[in-house]
């Protein structure tokens, strides 16, 4: 049988968080969903364990059991970054090394490695070792079986194991205890209640009635764990990345010169694309400049694309707005390339009466002049306070508008990015109350107040919200602060 090896790093993207802010470590630590009061607790470590501080909290709840909890995000686009950095480490011991679905997971095979490592106990110290550089927690385990090796090693906190025999891996595997396989609270309080403690115990149940009770899931992972589902480590084949490079015999500050040369290379570029059916989705430009500083930038097209003159025109816009302090006399260019779909490949195409794409590109070319952030679009979130329930996020693609017919229009909320703060008037003037001062006029109707109050995880919050009709400014949009006996202006409806 095969032999392979099952490297576990446990509570992988707590280690990212960690890793990210060394400084928390004597703190009780947590991974959330979103850096919201109301975001959800979904890996703690040891500190924050001792302190009943449990995944499926909310960020407040924690703070409540203690005011050190110290809690980030880690998003996906990490976790796909450090995975693929580890992806390449360990390639150096496997020519076939397969990521799991779940994170902090990946199996190795060890066929054809005998004459590189003296045995397979050396080869898992040598994995163990030079991941451990990289200020990573993990076990590696070598043995014959994927739910084995993988059972043995979640249920090591850290080191290295090597099984000599099938039959060791398979008495020390069905020991374990299901909660350190990770099984779901439900699954293993199901379990519990069926006298269910280990995975020798779970093995031994009829696999029809696993499958009637718990479904197909579960059925599966059951199968797994018999071996009845065995399947060879499935290796990734690691793509060379579209890069080149050139060194310039002279300082170069003329933009059309230096397109000139980029064009060059991106035609090449775009030749390793076209052969793998790949466009390209973004493009990397690094120069080096004649008095040694270093200058980064990325382009992405409105969408995937081949069309070379599209890409020239977005170079020409970034390059003109950099200003370059020497001469360039290094050019590096990277490209990221993603599967043409079916449409792109297509040699005749249809063009819809609204063209998106179109304005997509006249998109592109404005991020292009003035920067990836300078084309963005309000998203609604949960937040407690009003200037805290949407967010500005980039705008990658347009939608084709969906317009309803509705009886009456609905009224705009317009919300500034920071409240105004008003000038302390009094409301019983004899020419009213001046909210805004003289130019805006009196007011002239209030509704309200809406209070909102709270706050407590940051600092505290109590607001009476108001709408006031000022005589030459429409409905404005005010808050009385009472912690801070200060009125803001908060927005307007329109």
């Amino acid at each position: 049988m095969e032999r392979m090896a099952c490297v576990v790093l446990p509570e992988y993207p707590l280690q990212l968080l960690l890793k990210r802010n060394p400084q928390w470590l004597e703190h009780p630590v947590a991974v959330v969903d979103r850096d919201k009061a109301q975001g959800k607790l979904l890996w703690v470590n040891e500190r924050a364990r001792a302190l009943r501080i449990l995944p499926g909290l909310r960020y407040s709840e924690g703070l409540s059991l203690s005011h050190e909890l110290r809690a980030g995000v880690v998003t996906e686009e990490d976790l796909q970054t450090q995975t693929e950095r580890l992806l390449r480490r360990l390639r150096f011991y496997s020519a076939d090394v397969e990521p799991s679905q779940e994170p902090g997971v990946f199996w190795l095979s060890a066929r054809g490695l005998s004459l590189l490592f003296p045995s397979l106990q050396k080869w898992t110290e040598l994995i163990h070792s030079d991941v451990c550089d990289m200020g990573y927690q993990l076990s590696v385990v070598a043995g014959f079986s994927r739910f084995g090796s993988y059972a043995t090693a979640k249920s090591q906190i850290t080191g290295t194991m090597c099984f000599r025999e099938e039959f060791e891996e398979e008495i020390f595997a069905k020991a374990i205890r299901i909660e350190r396989l990770g099984f779901k609270p439900e699954l293993r309080d199901a379990l519990a209640q069926l006298g269910v403690f280990n995975l020798g115990q779970f093995l031994e149940l009829p696999s029809n009635g696993v499958r009637k009770r718990f479904g197909a899931e579960v059925h599966n992972l059951y199968q797994l764990a018999k071996g009845e589902l065995w399947a060879p480590v499935q290796g990734t084949t690691p793509v060379e990345p579209a890069r080149t490079a050139l060194h310039l015999d002279h300082p170069e500050m003329q933009v059309h010169r230096l397109l000139v040369i980029l064009e060059e290379l991106l035609r090449n570029l775009m030749g390793i694309l076209n052969a793998r059916n790949e466009t390209l989705q973004a493009l990397h430009l690094n120069l080096q400049l004649d008095d040694g500083r270093e200058t980064t930038e990325v382009l992405r097209p409105a969408e995937p694309t081949f069309d070379m003159k599209q890409l020239l025109e977005l170079l020409r816009l970034r390059l003109e707005n950099i200003a370059l302090s020497a001469g360039v006399v290094h050019l590096e260019l990277h490209i990221e390339g993603i599967l043409a779909t079916r449409e792109q490949l297509q040699l005749f195409q249809t063009a819809p009466n609204r063209d998106l794409k179109a304005a997509s590109r006249a998109l592109a070319r404005i991020r292009a002049e003035l920067g990836d952030e300078a084309v963005a679009h309000a998203v609604l979130k949960e937040g407690h306070l009003p200037e805290a329930r949407f967010t500005w996020e980039p705008v990658t693609k347009l939608e084709t508008p969906k317009p309803r017919n509705v009886q009456t229009g609905n009224l705009i909320r317009r919300v500034f990015q920071r409240p105004i703060a008003l000038s302390i008037q009094p409301r019983n003037e004899p020419d009213g109350w001046m909210i805004t001062g003289l130019e805006d006029g009196p007011v002239e109707e209030i509704v309200g107040p809406y209070i909102v109050t709270g706050g407590w995880w940051r600092r505290d919050v109590f607001r009476e919200y108001h709408f006031v009709r000022a005589r030459r400014n429409g409905w404005l949009w005010v808050y009385f602060d009472r912690l801070r006996r200060r009125w803001y202006w908060q927005g307007c409806v329109e």
